[in-house]
Parts: C-alpha cells; structure tokens; sequence
C-alpha cells in the first residue's frame, strides 16, 4: 500500500510541517507556505515582524471594514517609509522559507500558492524536494498534475500594496496550465474548483477564488481526487463532482494534520 500525506495553507508552521511527513512514502504541499498576514496572532507573520503587531491590528480591521481602496492604501503606507521595502519583505521571507524547507522530508512535491513568493524557491530546494507547477508526476502507477497559484483575470497592480506580490496568474495562462495537464488520476491545486460550497468562506462571509478550468479538468478527465486548500473555514470540506471526490485537505497551520491519500 501507498501513502502520501497532503497539506495546504501552512503559513510559517515549520514545526508542524517537520511531523506532516511522518509515516508516509510521500509529502505534497500545495502552497502558501509563508505567514505573511497572521490573522489570529497579530505578533506574528512577515508585517508583524516588520512593523509591529498594531499595524497588523489595523490591517486585519480594514481588511474587513475599511472602504475600497483603504487596506491598499494603508499597506503602501507602512512599505513606503522603508529605504528598501523589496529587501525587507524577501528577507523576511528567506527567514521563513530557511525553516520551512528545513523540515520537508523526502521525497516531498510542492506548488505554490497565492501567499507565496517562488522565484526564492530554488535558493531552498535540495535533491528529493521537488516544485510542480502545470506538471504531472506519478507516484506508484497514478498520475498527479499539480497547478499552483492563483488565477485573476485582470492584471494586478501590486504597487498599491507595497512590494508585496502574490502569486497571482493570468486567467489565461491558468486555464492553459490546467488544459497542459491532459489525464491525470489525482489534480492538485491551491485554489478549490469553482463549485460554490467549497470556495465560500463562512468566517470570512465572502466567495474566494475558485477555478473554472479545475472543474473543466474534473468534468474531462474524471481523476479520483481533486486536492486543494485556499480556503480555511469552507462551508463544504470535500464534495463529488461525478466520479471525482474533491477534497479541501485543511488548514494546516490550525489543525497541524495532513490529508491521507493510500491506494
């Protein structure tokens, strides 16, 4: 029997990301490996360690609250009194990233996600520790095609933010990346299939993003299983699209548990 052990949105939780492996013949993350933002400790997090928890305090309010434009303009404020907000922020990440793949066992498959920053990723990576993005791999005589990132179908002007830019793609080039795949018996994404109960946050109250081109996927190929994360409080956990039992493998900086694939 084969086991490999999935896990998403781990957001800086290095020591738990050391266990995630354990037991297992394999480790996939699917992507947003830094904590950049730490809504639930505001102490913690790439902006809090750059300026302070209050400004975190405030961040996480207008996110919620403020009027368009305001969490954007209030961002670029803090990064715009930094001589070199670009070095801060990739400093900050290199810190994280250093633990991060520290504790990645072997052999372990990743794709990014939306909080990631993967043009930093090759000064990490080490023989055994693997990147997929628009890829297929098979482990054990099944297939897995990995699409990381987030798509958006209008260009972003990250400059708004501050130096801060996520990992957001092109819907076009998304949606190629997705058709490339071609049959595949596990899809493996950050962002959920655009099917509505599993891209609705209930503690945030809003829809994330969802991909269309996934569920095109799972429509035309009919894999088993359709992995994912992005989502951390969803109304729906998992849900079947045809044959395919699709799966948001958890929050794993909450709940420190990997998703459990065997066949």
């Amino acid at each position: 029997m084969t086991r490999v052990h999935v896990v998403a949105d781990v957001h800086g939780n290095s020591a738990a990301l050391a266990r995630a492996g354990e037991g297992a013949d394999a480790l996939l993350v699917l992507g947003d490996l830094l904590n950049f933002v730490d809504y639930d400790d505001h102490s913690k997090g790439i902006l809090a360690q750059v300026f302070g928890p209050e400004a975190v305090a405030r961040f996480a309010w207008l996110r919620i609250n403020g009027e368009p434009g305001e969490l954007g303009a209030y961002a670029q404020s803090l990064w715009a009194g930094l001589p070199d907000p670009k070095a801060t922020l990739e400093d900050a990440a290199r810190e994280q990233y250093r633990r991060l793949f520290d504790a990645l066992p072997v052999p372990t498959f990743l794709t990014p996600g939306n909080v990631d920053l993967p043009h930093l990723w090759p000064e990490f990576l080490r023989p055994g520790v693997r990147v997929l993005d628009g890829d297929v791999v098979e482990l054990d005589g099944l297939r897995f095609g990995f699409v990381g990132g987030l798509p958006w179908a209008r260009p972003r002007d990250s400059a708004r933010g501050g130096p801060w830019r996520p990992y957001v793609r092109h819907q076009d080039e998304y949606d190629a990346a997705c058709a490339a795949l071609g049959s595949v018996d596990v899809l493996c994404s950050h962002v959920p299939p655009r099917v509505p109960e599993l891209a609705y946050d209930v503690v945030s109250r809003r829809t994330e993003v969802g991909s269309d081109a996934l569920l095109g996927v799972i429509e035309r190929e009919r894999p088993r299983a359709a992995l994912f994360g992005h989502v951390h409080q969803p109304m729906a956990a998992r849900a079947r699209v045809g044959r395919t039992e699709c799966v948001n493998v958890g929050h794993f900086r909450r709940t420190e548990r990997p998703y459990v694939l065997t066949w």
